[in-house]
């Protein structure tokens, strides 16, 4: 059984950044790796993802302000996010896939508890 376990989350002003940081209970060489959020009444939201060789794809809405990177070592996702809005409020999830695809529209079979991020 997989355990993914996030922190970093927090209350930041517009402008500002945070990184999240998601620690897994395997190896995750062999797995997809992404970050989703969620907001109250809006729909889940793919945010970044890692294939299991390594190719990067953002969302639309944080092209050019989040990075996503993994340490294979030390089986921990990473999100940086910067120029963070108001809009980028939600409950950030780590999310992990074994054996399916790796999109960000895929179902993703491990999840974190989440994380809280508020943007004033």
């Amino acid at each position: 059984h997989v355990q993914l376990v996030e922190s970093g989350g927090g209350t930041v002003q517009a402008g500002g950044s945070l990184t999240l940081s998601c620690r897994a209970s395997v190896p995750i060489n062999r797995y997809c790796l992404a970050w989703f959020r969620q907001a109250p009444g809006k729909e889940r939201e793919g945010v970044a993802g890692i294939t299991r060789d390594g190719a990067i794809t953002y969302g639309d809405s944080v092209k050019g302000r989040f990075t996503i990177s993994r340490d294979k070592s030390n089986s921990r996702l990473f999100l940086q996010m910067n120029n963070l809005k108001p809009e980028d409020s939600a409950r950030y999830f780590c999310v992990a896939e074994r054996y399916g695809g790796c999109a960000l529209v895929s179902n993703y079979g491990y999840w974190g508890q989440g994380t809280q991020v508020t943007v004033s």
